[in-house]
């Protein structure tokens, strides 16, 4: 890889000092560095938080060993999490490698991608357009928006920023490819598409984006014979296309063995298609209007039919204007088309996760708004005089990226810890049962049991089908002595999940501490026979005997959370 970036950088200096601009390259890149670094720069205060993070890298022995002959194996055989990424496991590895778990390391890798990818989409739409400040505006805007603040400051989504980075590696080699069409350079962009699936299979969508290229500003597209230079165009893709049928398949398994799609029964086609819909017009307001931002929107019972309504003329509208000005705006047709096409995957038509939407899911397509909106600005200023047109395009830019900067900074806040993070999605958001739980296991982290206990219950309000909340409850009120309510929640925990080996775990736990030893034991015994590898199995065999004995057994010594009480215990899905 380090030869292609020699290359990448060679080529461009070499284009750089033909047209005179290696000074204005440069000077743009150290502002976009610094400015970025200016906004993001307390990320690398921010520690773990309690969604995810664990799981991928906290209490994952496979990680926190670093760069292993064993772990290295692991990584490119496992679907932990629901999703096949070895790269992005390899980069979670060197973080432990180099920062053990020291929070600051691993945030400092992220923005470090971060700013790769900025620097390299600006140098990207330069090559491909020799458009120099509208490409720079575009990258500035990508970095600062604060819909870039969680695919940066959460650990656990380290594969967005770096499928990104391989993503638009590809991009760079497929220009290339595209200027001298050659064996060798097809396999430069092949390889970095194949490293980029690896890393997070989002990128399914890019050899379509590719395509769009090749029709702006490539300019590949033949002006006769139509027909037949986009079935040439197309079938050169061929190969890329396979490879993203592969990778599509392969997530579509891992998902469903890890239990992570939504059935048809849970969330019907309609409201799939409803909520695809107005999210698309969602993503598009808080782009243009960047407020309100969660780790977590819960999937709403229905929509105001006026969302839906606003939204389906919105799309629609945009997207019959986009074909209408094709030839002429084609910069309006691909980057509407690039935003439709790369949030599909994860627009929810195929539900994986709890959520209706995630401002992660923007860290790609926003490209293509961005590029809609920067050089239209452009084209309506061309034919102004040469100084107005400078004076209100800096003005105005400068503007903007003020006030992105100010808000991203204030939304990295927000990423300090669990209680930052979920109370503040608590207070933008209605109905959200996974941020009163998750604020409820930071509570109980610290042990403040009254306080989760709130929270516990309205996730419980919202959700009562809520199997984790129920068994934290139970953990909470037994804290507090309130044994009679304890039980009470552990045993619908295990109504909700007969099969969940904790749940049973905890109530043997709790009827041991009172003496019921033979109940005890019935459910000592399932959750060793359900055991999914945590540590607090181990004892089991040992309460039962000191049971047996007729010895008192104090439940809050051996009852867990659902949450970092286990080895090694992924949860059945991860958020991705």
């Amino acid at each position: 890889m380090h030869a292609f970036s020699m290359s990448f950088m060679n080529h461009h200096l070499k284009t750089a000092l033909l047209t005179g601009q290696l000074s204005k390259q440069i000077l743009i890149a150290i502002a976009l560095v610094s400015l970025t670094l200016t906004a993001f720069v307390k990320v690398c205060g921010c520690g773990f938080v309690n969604f995810d993070d664990h799981q991928f890298v906290v209490e994952n022995d496979h990680i926190k060993a670093g760069l292993t002959g064993h772990g290295i194996k692991w990584a490119f055989t496992t679907l932990q999490g629901g999703n096949y990424i070895p790269l992005t496991w390899l980069s979670h590895m060197i973080d432990c490698q180099l920062f053990g778990l020291n929070p600051a390391g691993h945030h400092l890798s992220s923005l470090l991608l971060h700013l790769a990818n900025t620097l390299l989409l600006f140098l990207v739409l330069h090559l491909i357009s020799a458009a120099l400040w509208p490409s720079a505006l575009v990258a500035a805007l990508f970095a600062l928006h604060p819909l870039r603040v969680e695919s940066v400051a959460w650990i656990a989504e380290r594969k967005d920023v770096l499928s990104t980075f391989l993503g638009m590696l590809t991009i760079w080699a497929w220009a290339r490819y595209s200027q001298r069409p050659t064996l060798r350079r097809y396999l430069v962009a092949f390889a970095f598409f194949c490293l980029g699936l690896l890393a997070k299979p989002m990128l399914v969508s890019l050899p379509l984006i590719l395509l769009l290229l090749d029709y702006w500003p490539l300019n590949r597209f033949p002006k006769a014979g139509v027909s037949a230079g986009l079935i040439s165009l197309v079938l050169e893709k061929l190969p890329l296309l396979a490879i993203s049928g592969i990778a599509s398949l392969v997530t579509l398994i891992a998902q469903h063995r890890a239990g992570a799609v939504a059935s048809l029964k849970a969330i019907p086609l309609k409201m799939r298609l409803i909520n695809a819909l107005v999210s698309y017009g969602r993503y598009l307001v808080k782009l243009i209007w960047p407020r309100q931002f969660a780790v977590f929107y819960p999937y709403p019972m229905s929509w105001p039919w006026w969302q839906v309504a606003g939204s389906a003329l919105l799309i629609f509208g945009l997207s019959a204007l986009a074909v209408a000005v094709a030839k002429t705006q084609p910069y309006l047709f691909v980057g509407w088309l690039w935003y439709l096409i790369t949030l599909l995957p994860v627009i929810g038509l195929v539900q994986v996760g709890r959520q209706s939407m995630a401002d992660r899911y923007t860290y790609v397509p926003s490209i293509g708004l961005l590029i809609m909106a920067v050089w239209a600005a452009f084209e309506l200023t061309a034919k102004w005089r040469r100084r107005y047109q400078i004076a209100i395009l800096s003005a105005s830019a400068s503007a903007v990226i003020l006030y992105l900067m100010i808000c991203t900074a204030h939304q990295v806040r927000y990423w300090k810890n669990s209680l930052t993070l979920f109370e503040h999605a608590l207070a933008v958001t209605a109905n959200n049962y996974l941020a009163h739980y998750n604020l409820g296991v930071a509570l109980a982290a610290e042990g403040r049991y009254q306080e989760a206990a709130i929270h516990y219950a309205e996730a419980i309000r919202i959700k009562p089908d809520y199997a984790c909340a129920h068994n934290n409850l139970g953990f909470v009120l037994s804290k507090q002595k309130k044994l009679t309510e304890a039980e009470a929640h552990y045993r619908q925990a295990i109504k909700i999940k007969p099969d969940w080996d904790l749940a049973h775990y905890n109530l043997g736990c709790l009827l041991a501490a009172q003496g019921r030893f033979d109940e005890a034991d019935t459910h000592y015994r399932m959750a060793q026979k359900l055991e999914s590898g945590s540590l607090h199995h181990s004892h089991s065999s040992l309460v039962i005997g000191l049971g047996r004995k007729g010895k008192r057994i104090k439940s809050n010594d051996n009852q867990g959370l659902n949450f970092s009480k286990s080895k090694n215990r992924p949860p059945k899905y991860s958020i991705h």
